[in-house]
């Protein structure tokens, strides 16, 4: 794709989130989610708080982190879902579908890439029936590099991942087992997520599900 089509599938999947998740019960957004310790709410906070944190604010939150951007991430999701209803939240994402955000040192397909794997953070722990276009999933799947695999702790030795919606694999060290499923799971897989039971086949599909 080129930027401007990142940009507009961006747009594309901010605003057909919003309209998923505008339609959730009081019960969902409580629910837990594939991020530990998050719900729809701290998920969704997490989503759009580049939206409300300035340059200034944000280097002071990091500050207050002590550098770690992960703590700083976690303590302003909880702040802003305690502070913010669902509804606000989610207007929030509405309305900065076109913002041109990007994480520091990327470019748009890490943008990409954030709203497609935490918005399934929430649809697929949900249940919920969405599919993301394979085409965006395809734009991360390619953006997705060994060391971001390596940051979340995914283990692929002897295992070759293979989509089976989208001509996409990619294996570990000494593969001796395929485990196949949509390539939207398996980017999740990629992204250190464990998958509720039944979303991916093979022998050792075990490894990446939930308990």
């Amino acid at each position: 794709m080129s930027e401007t089509e990142v940009r507009a599938a961006i747009a594309a999947e901010r605003t057909e989130l919003a309209e998923v998740f505008a339609g959730l019960d009081a019960a969902a957004w409580e629910a837990p989610t594939l991020c530990a310790g998050w719900r729809p709410r701290e998920v969704l906070a997490h989503m759009t708080m580049a939206y409300r944190l300035s340059t200034p604010r944000f280097a002071l939150e990091m500050v207050k982190a002590r550098g770690n951007f992960n703590r700083m991430a976690d303590r302003r999701a909880r702040a802003e879902a305690a502070a913010l209803t669902p509804e606000a939240l989610v207007a929030s994402l509405r309305d900065n579908a076109d913002h041109p955000w990007k994480p520091p040192g990327s470019g748009y397909e890490a943008t990409l890439a954030h709203e497609v794997i935490h918005g399934m953070d929430i649809t697929v722990a949900l249940g919920l029936p969405r599919r993301v276009p394979v085409e965006r999933v395809a734009v991360v799947l390619a953006d997705t590099k060994p060391e971001q695999v390596r940051y979340f702790g995914t283990d692929l030795s002897g295992v070759e991942l293979r989509a089976d919606d989208l001509d996409w694999s990619l294996a570990g060290e000494n593969p001796a087992s395929t485990v196949t499923g949509a390539a939207q799971d398996l980017l999740l897989v990629l992204c250190g997520r464990k998958l509720p039971t039944g979303r991916l086949a093979g022998a050792q599909a075990a490894r990446y599900e939930a308990p």
